[in-house]
């Protein structure tokens, strides 16, 4: 898993470089709401040989499809990120820095990731 902060204004697209980075396994699929719907991201995807689920933005003049069964998976991204939300010191952001924010993400993800071993 990788994390990173942008400012709260900037696009998702725009992120996407910081988050797909080249030292992390290559995936083999690509699932992403409609922020990341942009032909720069589904070029370099499929250049890499990654198959992209992203849902079209209604302003794309070329219709893509999505396969809506494969698409229905991102429900468990959705759902842990809203488990990491239930630290309260993640959903608001208490911290002064963005290094002790993404360290208390990283602890509260182990936290996660031990509860999710012990059951």
């Amino acid at each position: 898993m990788r994390i990173d902060i942008t400012p709260g204004q900037t696009s998702d697209y725009l992120g996407f470089d910081l988050v797909m980075g080249d030292n992390l396994p290559e995936p083999r699929v690509l699932l992403a709401d409609r922020g990341y719907d942009a032909d720069r991201i589904r070029k370099s995807m499929s250049e890499r040989d990654i198959l992209t689920q992203i849902p079209m933005r209604k302003t794309r003049k070329m219709r893509v499809g999505v396969d809506h069964g494969l698409y229905r998976l991102r429900n468990l991204v959705e759902r842990c990120f809203n488990k990491l939300k239930n630290a309260r010191r993640v959903a608001t952001r208490y911290d002064k820095t963005a290094e002790s924010y993404l360290g208390f993400i990283d602890i509260a993800s182990i936290r996660l990731w031990v509860r999710h071993l012990s059951t």
